[in-house]
């Protein structure tokens, strides 16, 4: 063995483990349910899981599939394609996998990120077989260090009958030390999670399971999938740009001080433009407790904004990726990564008054969001763990383009097609238009105050004439029924949003 690889493996006894990846996968099973590491493309298993869909193209194995969140590498997509799995939850990404979704040819189970391994432990959902976690290395008592996730990644390995470890090479043994693996006991003994601001640590920083339950030991050298999100653009700056405002009225009304509340951003091009928009703000000594960290985090940082950030990955681009884990060390003493079911609980959210900012498909004149389903029947990815933050944050906010798909679209429409979050969990509505703060408004005056600030033309008096004549039949929350999803009937139909005499007179 590698001189490399023993201090990668630290625990003798466990070295007469490695083997292949082929090899490792022989210990799943048709029926099987399989708990994999990964979260957002980031610290997910990336050899065994292909070896497995090898064999699903040659006999009969399929299996239900776990993660923490997205996966990279293709996995989905190679899992998918060779026919691998029954069901998937609790988070998706993949195009090939959404499309088999959406065929009924997988079952899917969107699921609140917080959510999956609280019903693995108290058994209400089927019990993990094996978990294949990716790490950087073993320790001498045969615990397992995670690399750039964390995610479900402790709790399926505590809970798996076997575990097989990745130890991927390209992962800088600096990370040690990075994690936070805090674990809730079993109900009634369960206490609070002490956490009492984003920087706190309370436990360990290595998953700890007996030695024994590790069956397999794969080598890899595969890096993590880059980031697929675009740099800020004229409508996301601009999304950044009222929000900013937004929280500069805050602070001058006392409501906040310059260093704002921790705050949570979710996965995306929209909300990674809108962190990187408080670059040129005047706030300072910014902390985010959130689920992914992205490359606005880590230009917070850089820029001096930035004073801590707690989440359960790290996802960056190609460039970003390069620079930051060359340069770990520069950061580690302001980074955690924990447990998702600890990055989201709704008891450490609600404690420390997180600002959510999380992104929507749709909303509707009432301040309802889908962040899921396209005309209220298609999957896109998930829920993920916007819920958990939207429902417990001090300020909740929803952002997205007032227009799409070069205007046939708008992104606020008169009643969504699927809910997500409801107007009860939605403080904040943010489009490149403008900015709707809904607090404390009812339903009549919610609608007034989204169709004015955040709607583009011509649009905005298809709204305006859509709620006037909802009014007219009265009710606490207004609607024309036989007119509520028309123009989503109408884009399925006709390719555009747009009424005929409007989408007329606009090419015209």
């Amino acid at each position: 063995m590698h001189e490399a690889q023993q201090q990668r493996i630290r625990l003798p006894e466990l070295r007469n483990r490695v083997t292949t990846a082929e090899r490792a996968a022989s210990w799943i099973e048709d029926g099987m349910t399989v708990g994999m590491s990964g979260f957002t493309r980031a610290g997910d298993a990336k050899v065994v899981p292909l070896a497995i869909a090898e064999r699903a193209k040659s006999e009969q194995l399929k299996i239900t599939l776990m993660t923490g969140a997205s996966l990279g590498s293709d996995v989905d997509k190679t899992l998918t394609e060779a026919g691998a799995m029954t069901r998937r939850m609790p988070f998706q990404a993949d195009p090939t996998l959404r499309a088999a979704i959406n065929r009924g040819e997988i079952m899917y189970v969107d699921q609140h990120l917080s959510e999956t391994v609280e019903q693995l432990r108290t058994r209400q959902i089927n019990a993990i077989d094996v978990a294949i976690i990716e790490a950087i290395a073993i320790t001498e008592t045969g615990a397992i260090i995670p690399t750039t996730s964390v995610g479900n990644s402790a709790s399926f390995a505590i809970l798996a009958d076997q575990v097989i470890v990745e130890i991927n090479l390209t992962q800088s043994l600096e990370l040690e030390g990075l994690h936070d693996i805090f674990i809730p006991k079993h109900r009634p003994q369960r206490e609070p999670i002490p956490i009492m601001s984003a920087s706190d640590r309370v436990g360990t920083t290595a998953i700890m399971i007996p030695p024994e339950k590790i069956v397999a030991i794969v080598i890899t050298e595969k890096a993590d999938s880059a980031s697929t999100i675009l740099p800020p653009d004229e409508e996301t700056a601009q999304i950044a740009a009222h929000l900013v405002e937004f929280f500069k009225q805050e602070v001058k009304d006392g409501r906040l001080t310059n260093s704002l509340m921790p705050m949570q951003a979710g996965i995306g091009t929209i909300a990674n433009a809108v962190m990187t928009g408080f670059i040129d703000s005047p706030f300072e000594h910014l902390q985010m407790y959130s689920e992914v960290l992205q490359d606005s985090t880590f230009d917070l940082f850089d820029a001096g904004k930035l004073d801590f950030a707690s989440g359960s990955s790290i996802t960056l681009s190609a460039q970003k990726s390069q620079e930051v884990f060359a340069n770990i060390g520069k950061y580690k003493d302001r980074l955690v990564l924990r447990p998702q079911e600890v990055s989201n609980h709704p008891e450490v959210i609600r404690r420390l008054g997180i600002i959510a900012i999380n992104t929507a498909l749709e909303a509707d004149i009432y301040g309802n969001v889908n962040s899921t389903h396209v005309l209220g029947t298609h999957m896109m990815n998930g829920i993920g763990g916007s819920g958990d933050f939207a429902r417990n944050a001090y300020l909740s906010v929803f952002a997205t383009k007032a227009i799409a798909k070069n205007g046939k679209i708008s992104s606020i429409v008169p009643m969504v097609t699927h809910v997500d979050h409801n107007e009860h969990d939605v403080d904040i509505i943010v489009t490149d238009v403008g900015l709707a703060d809904l607090r404390g408004l009812a339903p009549r005056e919610r609608a007034q105050k989204i169709i004015q600030n955040c709607v583009a033309e011509p649009y905005k008096q298809m709204l305006l004439d859509y709620l006037a004549e909802a009014e007219l039949r009265g009710g606490q929350t207004p609607h024309v029924l036989e007119k509520a999803f028309s123009w989503h009937v109408r884009y399925r139909e006709t390719g555009t949003m747009l009424e005929q005499a409007v989408a007329l007179k606009a090419v015209a």
